[in-house]
Parts: structure tokens; C-alpha cells; sequence
């Protein structure tokens, strides 16, 4: 039997949180609470969540912005809205919107569980579903190119992958670390088992620890059952520790003994786990220099770089360009709908003289943005973002920063007043032009994103 998940309560009474909480409290869910909707986002942040039950009327942030909100933030968790002032016309604009369920009140308990009980199987089925096509193909997400710098590497993974080393891959933002980490895991004896992914830098500090190595029934406020961490869950399979120059000293203790010893012990825990797993690290920092100002243990540096490959930046594989390009046009024609047979030359000169400081995600989604833009039967020059049109400058000079997932590569010398128009232009595609929405998540009055557009057409 799977075990509940954690639901996140919203409402703006404290006499309706209580109740709900006492509900899913005595069936073993871990429940996380919140008063407004921008407190649920600020938890949705920090906290994985598996489903949100809110709210529909609630002051500054009614649950419907919420369900929005959701969608951007924790896309993958299901909500279910609830309300006094149940109407056919809020139902049917809340599942337009995403909604899994919507409850009126007063709510019978029975059907709160139900209806919570089949969010997360449906979110469990999404999820089981997810995994079982990346497992069958490195087919959705090929490794694509045939430059001697990527073949190179390429031969390094192919001889690596079916030992049980550790192996470390080092590489800029962006060059793909987790593909090449599921085709070492694709290409190893442990191919049938779970590839169990964790960013370490998009963790909070305080609940890593938890996430990595489980945790039993009271360790801490709001541990209401034992839960199994990521190590544990890639048992016979492989364990991918991204960005592991972030762990903190606390967890680099741990790290290293379940690296010498093959065994774990859980938060509130008082005996050892068993694990047996391969671990594939990555990083796009110096560890060695993190070794040498004390950031990082030495002795755990020297189990995690056991083999060693470093991944080549775009800007070194500049013939695999048009292959890559090729690729993503036709994913993301196929996924919007449109046809479209490629690039003019125009547009794929200007891919091959562009830097990337932001490496194959940055062309992908500059040329997800100009599949959705272009209005031909083939993408032009015009169709590219201005930095890649420009050229961006000298190769390899960049900034990259990110917008809830997404990646924003914004070349040196940019003027801050341009940074501030790209990231509110892409929070508002991510909100589907939704600007009170877009204001919420970037923490700024939905005045300033109407007086900054207004003078951009200035």
C-alpha cells in the first residue's frame, strides 16, 4: 500500500485549518498549513508538496490565483479547491484551469480523504508514467551530436558505465549533466533498477538532510510517519547527486559514510540501513578549489571523483549546432502543433557564431521560443531572441540566472532595466500573460510590471 503523501491546507479561517488538519493528521499524511495564498506559495517553495487542498474565496490571493500559482511553482501537484459558494461556473473555470477536484462545505470528511486519496493516484500514475518513458528511451531525450569533443566524452561514459565506480561529471550550466548521467545508468548492469535524480543547490538546507536520508515517525515537528530518502529509494539502481559541491558540512559527513560503509541510518533513527546503489555526481563548481578553502571535505571529494568526465560546453561542439536544432524544432513543432520544416541560413549562422554561455538548455529554449513565434514554414533570423541575433558579444562571456525552472541567459553588459524587462517578459509567459500572477511570484506590485512595459514601448 503506498503510503499518503503531504497536503498542503489553505485557508484563510484557523478553524477550518484545525479541523483539516486533525483530518489528515489521524490518516498519517504529512500536513503542511497556511493562511493565504501567498504563504502556500512561499511553502510550495520550500517544501515538496503533493497535493494543495485551498480555499476558493480568500482575501489577496483567492484560490483560483493560488491554482495559477500552483501550476508555475510545483506544476506537478494536484489541487483541490474547496468553497461555500459552490457554483457551476467556478467548478468548470477551476478545472479549466488545472483543478483535480472542487469540494463545497461544509465538507464531509469522507470525501475530503476520497478526493485527496485520488489526487495522489493520479499524481502517482503521472509520475510511475513519467519515469517508464524516460526509462524506455533515451528516446525522448536523446544525447545529440557527432563532434569529436562530444564522441570523446561519449567513449569515457561507454567505458565507465558498467562498472560500479562513482563517477563525477563536471560541466558548465546547462551541458547536460543529468542526460549523461542516465545514459551512464542506461548503459550499467543496474539499467532495470529506479535512476533516482536530487538537486542539491534547489533543496533548502533544513529539509536536504531529510530528503536524502529518510527520516523515522517524530524525528521532527510534522514527521508523522517513516520516510524512506532518496538513497534508500535507488536501491539496486543508480542515486544522481546534482550540484554536489552545495551539500553542507552536515550532510558531507553522512554522504561520506554511506559512501565507505554502504549503509544509511534515518533522522530519529537508531539503526543502520542497508544500501546498495551506484552514485553519479555532478558539478559545475571547483570542488578542488572548495577542497582548499575548507567548503568541501577532501576525503569525500576523493570518493565522489573516482571517474572523472568533464563535459564540453556547447561552444566547443559547434558542429553539433545544426543537429541540435534540427532536434528541438521538431519536439517543440510537434508539441505546439505547427509545421515547420527548419532554419533558414540566416538564423542557423547566427546559432553557430552565438557563445551559449548557457550551453544546449539555452538553445533549447531559444528555439522553443522561436518555434512558438515563427509564422513560417521555417524559422528565421528574426524568430531568435535579440541576444542570439546580436551575436552576444565575445564567445563564452555570459550571466546565467533562472526564472522558476527556467533558465535566463543574459550576456555581460546587459543594462540592469533589460535583466529586469527579460525576467518579468518570461515570468509572464510562464504565467500565460497573467501580470497580478506574474507580480506575485516576483514579489513586486502588478503596477510596476504595467509601468516597466509601458516603457518599453516608449
Amino acid at each position: 500500500m503506498a503510503e499518503p503523501g503531504a497536503v498542503l491546507l489553505v485557508d484563510d479561517e484557523q478553524a477550518n485549518l484545525d479541523s483539516l488538519e486533525r483530518i489528515f493528521a489521524r490518516e498519517g499524511y504529512r500536513v503542511l498549513l497556511a493562511s493565504s495564498g501567498q504563504a502556500a506559495v512561499e511553502t510550495l517553495r520550500a517544501e515538496p508538496v503533493d497535493v494543495v487542498v485551498t480555499d476558493l474565496m480568500m482575501p489577496g490571493m483567492s484560490g483560483q490565483e493560488l491554482l495559477r500559482a500552483v501550476r508555475a511553482v510545483a506544476p506537478e501537484a494536484e489541487v483541490v479547491l474547496m468553497t461555500a459558494y459552490g457554483t457551476v461556473e467556478a467548478a468548470v473555470a477551476a478545472m479549466k484551469d488545472g483543478a483535480y477536484d472542487f469540494l463545497t462545505k461544509p465538507l464531509k470528511r469522507h470525501a475530503v480523504l476520497k478526493s485527496v486519496a485520488q489526487a495522489l493516484e493520479k499524481r502517482r500514475l503521472l509520475q510511475e508514467n513519467k519515469q517508464l518513458r524516460a526509462r524506455l528511451a533515451g528516446a525522448e531525450q536523446p544525447i545529440v551530436g557527432q563532434s569529436p569533443a562530444l564522441r570523446a566524452t561519449l567513449d569515457v561514459i561507454r567505458q565507465a558505465a558498467p562498472s560500479s565506480a562513482t563517477v563525477l561529471l563536471l560541466g558548465e550550466s546547462g551541458t547536460g549533466k543529468e542526460l549523461f548521467a542516465r545514459a551512464l545508468h542506461e548503459h550499467s548492469s543496474r539499467a532495470t533498477g529506479p535512476f533516482v535524480p536530487i538537486n542539491c543547490a534547489a533543496i533548502p538546507e533544513t529539509i536536504l538532510e531529510s530528503e536524502l536520508f529518510g527520516y523515522e515517525r517524530g524525528a521532527f515537528t510534522g514527521a508523522v510517519q517513516r520516510k524512506e530518502g532518496r538513497i534508500e529509494r535507488a536501491q539496486g539502481g543508480t542515486l544522481f547527486l546534482d550540484e554536489v559541491g552545495e551539500l553542507t558540512a552536515a550532510v558531507q559527513v553522512k554522504l561520506l559514510r554511506f559512501l565507505q560503509e554502504g549503509e544509511i541510518e534515518h533522522l530519529g533513527g537508531s539503526g543502520a540501513v542497508k544500501v546498495d546503489c551506484r552514485v553519479v555526481a555532478a558539478t559545475n563548481a571547483d570542488l578542488g578549489a572548495r577542497v582548499r578553502g575548507g567548503e568541501f571535505r577532501e576525503d569525500l571529494f576523493y570518493r565522489l571523483n573516482v571517474i572523472q568526465v568533464t563535459l564540453p560546453p556547447l561552444r566547443d561542439r559547434v558542429e553539433d549546432i545544426p543537429l541540435l536544432a534540427d532536434h528541438f524544432v521538431a519536439r517543440y513543432a510537434a508539441k505546439n502543433g505547427k509545421t515547420i520544416r527548419g532554419l533558414t541560413r540566416g538564423a542557423l549562422e547566427a546559432l553557430e557564431t552565438y557563445p551559449w554561455p548557457g550551453n544546449v538548455r539555452e538553445l533549447e529554449n531559444a528555439i522553443e521560443r522561436a518555434v512558438v513565434l515563427s509564422r513560417g514554414a521555417e524559422i528565421d533570423i528574426d524568430d531568435l531572441p535579440e541576444s542570439v541575433r546580436s551575436g552576444g558579444g565575445p564567445r563564452g562571456a555570459g550571466l546565467a540566472g533562472g526564472v522558476e525552472g527556467r533558465t535566463l541567459t543574459v550576456p555581460l553588459g546587459t543594462t540592469m532595466e533589460e535583466i529586469e524587462l527579460r525576467v518579468i517578459r518570461e515570468t509572464l509567459r510562464q504565467t500565460k500573460g497573467d501580470k497580478n500572477l506574474a507580480a506575485q511570484l516576483l514579489g513586486i506590485a502588478a503596477r510596476t510590471i504595467y509601468r516597466k512595459l509601458d516603457r518599453e514601448k516608449e
